[in-house]
């Protein structure tokens, strides 16, 4: 696993290459930042993370050949299978490699109905 000794998410953005799997972290983040403003970002396990009030749904992070996309137990959201097709993942962890065009797939559907279940009260976490 690549580790960041960042303090902040600013920091932690600096840091990273400027190569194809900072693009697909950026645009993954905006897509959690976009539908879940009030999420705060906070570096948690030397990795971006997104929740509120320790209650964390998400966490970003660069390796060395994909980007990791962390979410409680992704079999708690309904259809996960279909909304991550194309994608590889585990139990927790999606991970979003440079051939993947994450617009011309359900990850913003997927974040959005995960994002949905915290707000409703639901278990998220694994």
């Amino acid at each position: 696993m690549v580790q960041y000794d960042a303090k902040t998410s600013d920091e932690y953005l600096e840091v990273l290459e400027d190569d194809w799997r900072k693009e697909k972290l950026l645009e993954v983040r905006q897509m959690i930042l976009a539908y879940a403003p009030e999420f705060d970002e906070v570096i948690r396990y030397k990795m971006l993370n997104y929740g509120k009030d320790a209650d964390y749904v998400f966490a970003l992070n660069v390796q060395k050949h994909y980007v990791s996309l962390y979410v409680g137990t992704i079999d708690k959201v309904e259809n996960a299978e279909a909304l991550l097709d194309g994608y590889s993942y585990g139990k927790g962890c999606i991970r979003i490699r440079k051939t993947i065009r994450i617009e011309q797939t359900e990850l913003e559907r997927f974040i959005r109905k995960t994002v949905d279940m915290w707000r409703d009260g639901e278990d998220t976490t694994c």
